[in-house]
């Protein structure tokens, strides 16, 4: 028996090496992980409290509705609850819309090189996938919109980017959703959001009135709760209408939406985290420009460095130093690293490792 076509010509998403598995197969013991864009500090100190806490009930199964999460959500965004929609990590936020209001057939945009699974997930709902190739490393907005037809349904925008790290401009985006067809969805992914501390960055809240706009976060980056697969999206009251009747019942577990509760009050763990960040992302710069390598320049927990050789060789030669990274051949970027940035300890056995394969 065979599957659709549609599957058949997937090519399967390849998230990052955990940790235990590349001390499992290689035998090693002391292994950091800078792969994933995951939190370096952990996760929040609330959240865990929260978890521990809650513990004792997790024979009882989790609030379907998310009610309570939704309810500190609405009051920390300022918007109404019937406009949230909590899923299992911001990614089944895409499937949900996708399978919300796209036919097969229909026509979705993406950039080239952006998050793989805008791509992935509309092919296997039978979508036509135009790709806009990006331009300086950055979206080029303007190429999206020309491409645009009476068939398109979805616009897919990384806002920042992963695994570029740059960013669209508040003037940028707003012309950009200027004067669209009424039957296209703009799916605006702001998984990073609590990273970027630039004046022309647009919070995607300010143009959901009028738009038939998603705008999706995440608690795994900043909040550090990636192994919990929590993200939330906000849209018009009918747009989260027809997500939630796709949505799968439980589909976000209770520990989940209790840390993602606490993780929300933890101001101080957000400010010890974009510190990290700031410091961080300094340190490899110098670096970089010590060896010669070129780099983007980024406003997330993550850059995206040209390796100058056999990037592919280069990551598993720090594969087999205990050093996991990511390589981007998978996006086309042959040549190209991206390294999240972690702790003080852990950036510069980073950059020793790197001075050792790259000789």
């Amino acid at each position: 028996m065979l599957p659709r076509k549609e599957i058949l010509e997937i090519r399967n998403y390849q998230p990052g090496k955990p940790i235990e598995e590349v001390q499992r197969e290689l035998g090693l013991k002391d292994v950091i992980k800078l792969a994933s864009n995951e939190n370096a500090l952990g996760p929040s100190p609330k959240a865990v409290e929260a978890i521990k806490k809650y513990l004792k009930n997790i024979n009882r199964y989790p609030d379907g509705s998310c009610f309570y999460l939704k309810k500190a959500l609405a009051k920390k965004l300022e918007v109404k609850e019937d406009r949230i929609i909590i899923g299992n990590g911001s990614d089944e936020l895409i499937i949900l819309a996708l399978k919300a209001f796209l036919e097969p057939g229909d026509e979705v945009i993406v950039a080239r090189p952006t998050f793989l699974i805008y791509e992935i997930a509309s092919r296997i709902q039978g979508a036509k996938i135009k790709v806009v190739p990006m331009k300086d490393f950055r979206y080029d907005l303007k190429a999206m919109k020309e491409k645009i037809s009476k068939d398109t349904r979805f616009v897919f925008i990384a806002n920042p980017d992963n695994p570029v790290g740059t960013y669209v401009t508040k003037d940028e985006l707003e012309e950009f959703l200027q004067g669209l067809p009424k039957d296209l969805i703009v799916f605006l992914d702001e998984a990073y959001f609590e990273f970027v501390d630039k004046e022309d960055y647009p919070n995607g809240l300010e143009f959901l009135n009028d738009k038939d706009l998603i705008v999706t976060r995440s608690f795994s980056k900043a909040y550090g709760l990636a192994g919990l697969r929590i993200g939330y999206g906000i849209s018009r009251a009918l747009i989260i209408k027809y997500m939630n009747a796709v949505r799968e019942p439980f589909n976000v577990n209770s520990i989940a939406q209790v840390a993602g509760i606490a993780a929300l009050e933890d101001r101080e763990f957000i400010q010890r985290t974009k510190r990290l960040i700031r410091e961080g992302r300094r340190f490899l710069y110098t670096e970089f420009e010590k060896l010669d390598l070129c780099y983007i320049p980024s406003v997330t927990n993550f850059i995206l460095f040209e390796a100058g050789r056999d990037a592919r060789l280069i990551a598993m030669k720090l594969l087999r130093r205990g050093v996991i990274v990511r390589e981007m051949g998978a996006w086309g970027l042959e040549n190209f690293i991206r390294v999240t940035i972690g702790t003080e300890k852990e950036n510069r056995r980073f950059i020793e490792e790197l001075k050792r394969v790259i000789v």
